[in-house]
Order: C-alpha cells, then structure tokens, then sequence
C-alpha cells in the first residue's frame, strides 16, 4: 500500500469527524446553507489534495478551519469581481408552513421563544465583521486561542483582541438576555 494513499485515507476519514464543526463555520460565513455545503466539500477536497503536506501529531481540527477560511475568501474575492452573479441560486425559497402533525410536537410557545432568540442572535452575530464572526465561532466549536490563531493565520495576541472586542460588540447587541 502507498504510504501517501494511507495517509489520505486516514486523514480523511478523521476529517469527516469535523464536518459539522466544518459546516457550522460555513454557514455563518456564506449565509447561504448550500453555498456552505459547497464550501464544506471544496474545504475536503482541498485538504485530501494537500494531505501529503499535514503534519501528523498536529491539530487538524485547525487546519481544516484555515483550509475552510482561505477558501472562503478567496471565492469571495473572486464573486467580488464577477459580473455574472446571480440567477436561480439566488432565490430565497418561501418558508415552508409546518405539517399538522409537527404542530403537536413539543411545547409551540416555547419553540417560538426559541426561534426567535436564535434568530436574533444570528443576527447579532451577523452584525460582526466577518474576522469578529469567525474568531466568535471557532471559540465556540472549542478550538483553544492557539487552535484560532492558527486556523486564522494571525498572532494569538489577535486573536485575544478581535475575541474581547467581539464579545463586548455581542453583550451590548445581546443586552436584553442579560441576567
């Protein structure tokens, strides 16, 4: 067996552990639920490509962040500059009315209460600059100062700003769910 072919299999198959992390992190970026999904493949498909240059015994979990960012980035540098945005992709699907059997599962006021805190806190999140938002997020799947600061390609130093500026920006949007 080719020790290359090994390595990416194995390392494939312990990305795929880190596919809704992965996903999570897309969708926030792109707003867009198929766009992340496409995102969350390229992010695979680059890392599979690139798996003869991942240092075993280091953090995957970073260098799939940082694989899934620079992708992200560079396809928005790319749009930026597309004249031909648009068409179907672009439509936003009407909301789907829930089945009479869904309406009785669970308590209907408080999935309500839940959809709407989850939605403003989208939103807030949404207000953050795109670096903000992603420092935000990585924090919350886990990752450790130095797991963000690699998968962002920055200080650890930064990293400690952008996440306090970040938070104190959620507390004052956030401040009515305050205790």
């Amino acid at each position: 067996m080719d020790t290359d072919a090994g390595r990416g299999g194995a390392l494939g198959r312990e990305a795929l552990s880190y596919a809704d992390s992965l996903h999570n992190l897309a969708r926030y970026l792109t707003r867009n639920p198929t766009d992340a999904e496409d995102l969350v493949q390229d992010t695979y498909a680059r890392a599979l490509q690139a798996a003869a240059r991942f240092t075993p015994g280091t953090n995957l979990k970073a260098w799939l962040f940082r694989i899934l960012r620079n992708t992200f980035i560079s396809g928005y540098r790319r749009q930026r500059h597309d004249p031909t945005r648009g068409g179907l992709d672009t439509v936003t699907p009407t909301e789907r009315r829930a089945a009479p059997e869904e309406w009785l599962r669970g308590d209907l006021e408080l999935d309500r209460l839940r959809k709407v805190v989850g939605e403003e806190i989208e939103q807030a999140l949404l207000t953050l600059s795109e670096e903000a938002r992603t420092v935000i997020l990585l924090d919350l799947e886990g990752l450790t100062e130095v797991e963000v600061a690699q998968a962002m390609g920055c200080a650890v130093g930064t990293v400690k700003s952008r996440l306090a500026r970040a938070r104190a920006a959620l507390r004052v949007l956030l401040k009515d769910y305050a205790r």
